[in-house]
């Protein structure tokens, strides 16, 4: 039996807390297997707006697989995804043609363009990642981007973001990508295991903590998540002036950009336009007080496939947007954070 249809602001424990559900499809691609890796076989759906996606986008381009996995981009603003249904309130990600009219939040406020950024499902027509999922047969309810989807079976591949970086990194790299020689997960062992070290601290506390702290639902709930974050930023902070003033290392891990850089990367660049705000993460801002955190951001936004993959107007866009329960009206903050060059 399929779950209620609901979104990441319904995972909360008795607490107030913020717990994120996992990911319901995680199928690999493999030679063999029952996704093998063809070309034009597969299909990318992402939100610009969401740091998940965007970073299995910004993979995608990195790996040079453009021209064998096309990619649809919804609109930044969450609408009901059943808008016929009047008992029906959730709200999720929708397609939108560029040019399109502005639309407007859940409660009728704000006008948001449909900007050239957006490209709409050319594969199955559909009209939200919603109807995507239930083409897809979910039973999980929650219908999130990223959404890696096979065009000959008509199926779901992975919806889990890490495991698409994995796919990405090297299910294609037999001929079909253009960089196989770019690895996201290191082949060497102490660098790999370095980068899964920093994960046990910077998934929980940084990548998901901004959203324990934006979604907590009790004073206790935020404080814990609040004060977790800025711990691991300070730690983060020094782990890079380290690398940065030792052993002149750019990224996290060394000087080849691996699948930890990319998703810290992703947060951080939120950080200071969205989360210091719309989550109150607001002690201490990237832009002027982390400079070694600060330079590896930059240093992250000068690789082409990860800057194509960084839209600030639709990451606003989204967060002030989407949630009318955290910002009726839609106001749009001025700021886009440090410079990112």
């Amino acid at each position: 039996m399929s779950a209620k249809a609901h979104t990441a602001l319904d995972e909360m424990d008795e607490k107030g807390n913020f717990k994120r559900t996992a990911a319901g499809f995680l199928n690999t691609i493999e030679p063999n297997g029952r996704f093998p890796p063809e070309a034009s076989r597969y299909h990318l759906y992402v939100a610009l707006g969401c740091p998940w996606a965007a970073g299995t986008l910004a993979a995608l381009r990195y790996k040079g697989l453009e021209d064998i996995i096309g990619h649809s981009i919804v609109h930044p603003t969450w609408r009901r995804t059943r808008p016929d249904d009047p008992e029906d309130h959730h709200l999720g990600w929708h397609f939108r043609n560029p040019g399109d009219d502005p639309v407007t939040n859940d409660l009728g406020h704000g006008s948001f363009e449909c900007d050239d950024a957006l490209v709409p499902d050319t594969v199955n027509g559909a009209a939200t990642i919603r109807e995507l999922y239930e083409m897809g047969k979910d039973e999980t309810g929650k219908y999130s981007t990223p959404v890696l989807w096979c065009n000959t079976e008509k199926a779901i591949v992975c919806n889990e973001s890490l495991e698409i970086l994995k796919i990405f990194d090297a299910a294609f790299d037999a001929g079909l990508s253009k960089h196989p020689e770019r690895k996201l997960f290191p082949q060497d062992e102490k660098q790999q295991s370095e980068a899964e070290s920093l994960n046990e601290y910077v998934y929980p506390t940084v990548n998901n903590g901004v959203y324990r702290c934006g979604f907590a639902k009790s004073q206790a709930a935020y404080t814990t998540a609040h004060t977790e974050l800025f711990a691991s930023l300070d730690r983060l902070e020094e782990h890079l002036r380290t690398r940065q003033e030792t052993t002149h290392q750019e990224f996290l891990t060394g000087n080849e950009l691996t699948w930890i850089d990319l998703r810290l990367y992703m947060t951080l660049v939120r950080f200071d336009p969205v989360y210091v705000v719309y989550f109150k993460t607001s002690q201490r801002r990237i832009g002027t007080d982390f400079p070694h955190l600060l330079r590896f951001v930059r240093r992250c936004y000068s690789i082409p496939a990860i800057r194509a993959a960084t839209n600030i107007r639709h990451i606003k866009m989204h967060y002030f947007s989407s949630h009318p329960v955290l910002n009726t009206y839609g106001i749009i903050p001025e700021s886009d954070g440090p410079s990112l060059e």
